[in-house]
């Protein structure tokens, strides 16, 4: 007869910045797919001219690996929003253990947290929901829809690698690469 045993929590590195090689664990969550190390060093390296400073919303937050990433690299500020309360819980323990009050932690449907205007509008957003589930087109319309986002807002779009991104008429994909199954884009949003 074969035990069950209990699922393991996995572990991802911060890959630059201040927390440079710091290991974070999180929870083994069958939707939770963390953005891979050589997609986010490409990704940083795109956003490398407007990270510092800038203040960063990351959707479908997950295992906290681009949130994270963004605070080592010098954004000001980073709003992380998941659904799932086991991700949320360690999302909130990686920022005290990381001393960081700069990563505000919320537990929430995205779409309906999408729904009403922010209390501030955002540089960069992180947008990498379960794949093929067609969570990105309805979550850039709300973005786009009720003002999430400050005039020329980047958004960063992880999806399966045969993902054609739909976006808002006034969005335009600036950076677009694929690393095995994972297809991942960067879109300008337009000038207000």
């Amino acid at each position: 007869m074969r035990v069950k045993r209990p699922r393991k929590a996995q572990q991802l590195r911060i890959i630059g910045g201040t927390w440079r090689g710091r290991k974070l664990r999180f929870p083994e969550i069958e939707t939770l797919r963390p953005t891979p190390d050589r997609v986010r060093e490409t990704l940083f390296n795109w956003l490398a001219p407007i990270i510092a400073g800038a203040y960063c919303l990351d959707l479908y937050a997950g295992s906290g690996a681009l949130g994270f990433e963004a605070l080592s690299r010098g954004a000001s500020g980073v709003v992380m929003v998941d659904s799932d309360a086991r991700a949320v819980a360690r999302l909130r323990e990686h920022a005290h253990i990381l001393h960081t009050s700069s990563a505000e932690i919320i537990q929430a449907d995205m779409l309906t947290y999408l729904a009403a205007p922010p209390p501030r509008a955002f540089d960069i957003v992180f947008l990498d929901p379960p794949f093929r589930q067609g969570l990105i087109a309805p979550a850039c319309e709300a973005l786009e829809k009720h003002g999430w986002l400050k005039p020329g807002a980047t958004v960063y779009l992880e999806a399966e690698a045969d993902y054609a991104p739909q976006l808002p008429d006034s969005w335009r994909i600036i950076k677009s690469k694929q690393a095995g199954q994972v297809g991942y884009h960067l879109a300008r949003c337009g000038e207000r």
